[in-house]
């Protein structure tokens, strides 16, 4: 429904990186031109490779997130932990919080595995985490590479519309806002 399932395999289990080749091209980025210096010339990562390599879709709605007043954009002026308590069912506990951001150990192990025999309310706040997972740690990841923004309870609040969201076109320009 979200339409990340490729994503979702990219993990330990489907997915080995390679980190010597990550580091040569760590190596060869230049952030000025957001090109890869290499001895036949330069290249870069363009919409299509992204949509390709992580399976994510290109035609859709924009993503953004306004992070000024980001505690009055959430639905209107309602608290954004409020609205997190009541999409995920539960708050993370003060040390686990860093302004808008929550410890990835947090959600692990919160989330790590939905009860059996779980109602459909229950399964969709673990879908809403695990995708917060997803997007926090593979598509949007910040520097720390361990927190979670809740700038994603907008999209997980409605499920069904996940999929609407041109995703590829958001990683794209994440990558190059980041680097």
């Amino acid at each position: 429904m979200a339409r990340l399932y490729h994503l979702a395999r990219l993990n330990d289990r489907w997915f080995r990186l390679d980190e010597p080749l990550v580091s040569a091209f760590v190596e060869r980025w230049r952030p000025e031109t957001h090109t890869f210096h290499m001895p036949f010339g330069e290249c870069t990562i363009t919409l299509q490779d992204v949509a390709y390599q992580l399976g994510l879709p290109v035609d859709g709605d924009y993503v953004s997130g306004c992070l000024t007043d980001f505690h009055l954009y959430i639905e209107g002026g309602r608290p954004a932990w409020q609205w997190f308590h009541e999409l995920l069912g539960v708050l993370p506990p003060e040390n686990q919080v860093q302004k808008f951001a929550v410890n990835y150990t947090w959600f692990q192990e919160t989330f790590a595995e939905c009860p059996d025999g779980a109602d459909e309310e229950t399964v969709r706040r673990f879908a809403r985490a695990y995708i917060m997972m997803l997007l926090g740690t593979q598509l949007f990841a910040d520097k720390s590479g361990n927190r979670i923004h809740i700038r994603w309870l907008p999209y997980v609040a409605r499920l069904e519309e996940m999929g609407r969201y041109s995703w590829a076109s958001a990683a794209l320009a994440w990558l190059y806002r980041c680097s």
